[in-house]
């Protein structure tokens, strides 16, 4: 699954915002995630998290103006992927807007 999510901020911006949110919600989803990875290269964040059962790993490459979200989704998900952007979209919205 690819989306692009557009922002206004500059990069630099852009990156301490995300890192802010995961930090702030990092506690908020640790009752259901598990076996998390986050790892920053420069603006590019490299993530991998069980939710359900379900393995997921991408990354974020956060860029002026855009957030370009990769995500490997398994099977049983790739049939929500129309339902998993629009809420990718609004939360990243209000988050991060």
């Amino acid at each position: 699954m690819q989306v692009s999510i557009p922002h206004k901020y500059s990069q630099v911006e852009a990156v301490t915002r995300v890192k802010k949110v995961l930090n702030e919600s990092r506690s908020k989803l640790a009752s259901h995630l598990t076996d998390v990875e986050e790892k920053w290269e420069g603006n590019m964040l490299h993530f991998a998290f069980t939710a359900q059962k379900q393995h997921i790993s991408g990354t974020l490459d956060v860029k002026d103006k855009v957030f370009d979200l990769y995500a490997k989704l398994p099977l049983t998900l790739r049939l929500f992927e129309g339902r998993i952007e629009a809420m990718i979209q609004e939360q990243a919205g209000q988050m991060l807007g």
